[in-house]
């Protein structure tokens, strides 16, 4: 059955603005929360900045090379940035690795050989994932590595327990994936990722602990290498630590040893983080990496101003307003598909590219559901970037991300407002 949001009497439809006396109101509320969003943005440049001055970057680092890349002078300098602010060994940062999941399946097929299990320690991963683990075609299975899971406990919280027993003689990784993804489970935070690694660790070194990082960069203050126990962890550069400048790219950072098989199977044995140009795009992944802390807040002010927005209309959303962040993904449950779209179809027409144009629905490769995705982005498929996309199934969440502005958040909620209420997804409270 379709959710439908009330409206406060006092918002009467009548009046032409009322969309944004709904959006202002939620504005003023959120506001202490919005705070603490920028404590942490003040804490994160700040560091983003030093690793910056410690690496001396001069204007001579922001130029790439062609061909095979050697000795490519951008490529070291953002590796080397990567390293410092991510408090790690070593690091690949590179245009050619497409895609998260591109990273996270070079980390995983790197760590893992023969006869090797890999354990989530966070139920089902994305759906991207599970064809890398056991989909058709040359998948981890067909390599001989299995694959199990151990589910997250009512809350949404790894356990320890069911993780240790669960870990044995070829079990090689043990795998946590700190966001959401497409389910509206609380997103899992550094500290608490760090702490249930570190137990793994000491009851069996031979694991490799491994965060699939996702939406989380710059959303607290620190990242779950920093605080220890996790060995290696991958992301996108068209998410959070792009800063909307990257136009493409994805990243590995660990121990030296693990980035470098990793860095083999995403490039070629022997080769990994030895060639790799930058095409002249080392500009972009420093000056957005720069931005990152600036643009994640931003975006995390949305989500705050959406969750309260939406709860106080009556539909259910995950995280809460005021609730504990950990990736910089908002999910609000609207109950139906047709709100879905509207959602998303309100973003779209909210956006800078494509403005015109209507999201609908779609077979995409890696997902066993339809999705629609509501992207009018400068990169494409760019979630540091105002975006809305839905796995086209119950209970018909939508999931929104990025932005880097808290202007184009707040036309883009009016607009939902409005094509939810001509759908007759909300009503005036009597």
């Amino acid at each position: 059955m379709a959710i439908i949001g009330v409206i406060g009497a006092e918002h009467s439809l009548k009046n032409s603005n009322w969309t944004a006396s709904l959006v202002e109101a939620s504005r003023r509320a959120v506001k202490a929360a919005w705070e603490q969003v920028w404590e942490i943005r003040r804490h994160n440049q700040r560091r983003v900045l030093e690793a910056f001055r410690q690496a001396r970057i001069s204007e001579f680092d922001l130029n790439g090379t062609t061909g095979y890349g050697y000795h490519d002078p951008s490529r070291k300098a953002v590796e080397e940035i990567y390293c410092t602010v991510f408090g790690t060994e070593a690091a690949i940062v590179r245009p050619q690795i497409v895609s998260g999941t591109h990273a996270i399946a070079a980390s995983l097929f790197g760590v893992c050989r023969p006869g090797s299990e890999i354990l989530s320690a966070t139920g089902s991963p994305y759906d991207t994932l599970k064809r890398i683990i056991s989909g058709p075609g040359p998948s981890l299975a067909d390599w001989g590595i299995t694959y199990r899971e151990v589910d997250l406990s009512p809350a949404g919280r790894c356990v320890p327990e069911a993780i240790l027993a669960a870990i044995n003689k070829n079990t090689s990784v043990v795998m946590f994936q700190r966001s959401k993804g497409y389910t509206v489970r609380p997103a899992l935070s550094a500290r608490h990722i760090a702490e249930t690694a570190t137990l793994v660790k000491k009851a069996a070194p031979h694991v490799t602990t491994f965060v699939d990082n996702c939406y989380g960069e710059f959303v607290e203050e620190w990242e779950p290498t920093q605080i220890g126990g996790v060995d290696l962890l991958a992301g996108s550069l068209i998410k959070n630590p792009g800063g909307t400048l990257a136009i493409a790219g994805g990243y590995i950072t660990g121990r030296r040893h693990l980035v470098s098989l990793a860095a083999d199977a995403a490039i070629a044995p022997g080769l990994g983080l030895k060639v790799g140009p930058m095409l002249g795009l080392g500009r972009n992944l420093l000056q957005g990496f720069y931005f990152a802390p600036l643009f994640v807040a931003e975006a995390l002010c949305g989500g705050i101003l959406a969750a309260h927005l939406f709860a106080e209309l009556g539909f259910a959303v995950e995280p809460a307003w005021n609730g504990e962040r950990a990736d910089s993904v908002q999910a609000l449950l609207l109950g139906s598909p047709e709100a879905v779209l509207a959602f998303c179809k309100a973003v779209q027409n909210s956006s800078p590219i494509d403005s015109t144009a209507t999201p609908v629905p779609a077979n995409l490769p890696g997902y066993q559901d339809p999705v629609v995705m509501a992207a009018g982005t400068f990169v494409q498929g760019a979630s540091s970037e105002l975006s809305a996309d839905a796995p086209m199934r119950p209970p018909y969440a939508v999931f929104m991300q990025g932005g880097s502005s808290r202007e184009q958040i707040e036309v883009a909620l009016e607009t939902a407002l409005e094509y939810l209420q001509q759908g007759g997804y909300l009503q005036i409270s009597r």
